[in-house]
């Protein structure tokens, strides 16, 4: 069986990689300017999409990489150039001059960037096969995947709350927090680069 105490602490390592609370703003800049039946829309597929992924590598993640021939640095490298040309859509605002081109076109981050590689990312992919690993039986797999689980719902909850934080922060908050957000954003997506390198040996 697996003990309260291991739970906790899958849980929490979860918890930690995921960010749920530093995700928040960060979804309400991928949803700016949207409607609340869109967010939830996108709140409820980016979660489930990265529930899936989650589970898919913490059951045969190891399998799959090596199937296919790609390393984690490899796989951490590709995730941070992805999410860095996301982070310059934030900062040059390219993603509201779209919308002033297309008046129908509603943005739609929900597998990528939110899903995948701001909720599933390579730092949690890795960590489902690390705590899968350490577990011996099934009991143990399935509590992880528990843990897992309730780290994205309390993900999603937050995400639910998304308008009225825009809300209170208004127009030019929203605009400036964007900003932030983008550079922010930039500099982890390098960071997932060097920790490929780093991981390749190269550096």
């Amino acid at each position: 069986m697996f003990e309260t105490s291991a739970l906790i602490s899958v849980f929490v390592t979860l918890f930690v990689v995921v960010d749920p609370i530093g995700l928040t703003p960060m979804f309400i800049a991928l949803t700016q300017g949207t409607s609340n039946a869109h967010r939830r829309l996108v709140a409820i597929r980016g979660c489930v999409v990265a529930a899936v992924l989650l589970t898919v590598f913490g059951l045969a993640g190891e399998t799959i990489l090596a199937g296919v021939g790609i390393t984690m640095p490899a796989f951490q490298i590709a995730g941070g150039i992805l999410l860095f040309l996301t982070a310059l859509d934030m900062l040059f605002d390219r993603r509201t001059k779209r919308r002033a081109g297309h008046a129908d076109a509603v943005p739609d981050p929900s597998v990528f960037p939110l899903a995948m590689p701001l909720i599933a990312g390579p730092g949690a992919m890795a960590t489902m096969i690390l705590l899968v690993g350490e577990t011996s039986d099934w009991s143990g797999i399935l509590a992880v995947h528990l843990a897992m689980l309730a780290v994205l719902l309390i993900a999603f909850i937050l995400f639910l709350f998304a308008t009225p934080f825009e809300r209170a922060l208004g127009p030019t908050g929203t605009m400036v927090i964007t900003r932030l957000l983008g550079m922010l954003l930039a500099a982890l997506s390098v960071q997932f680069v060097l920790n490929g390198i780093q991981g390749a040996g190269l550096i």
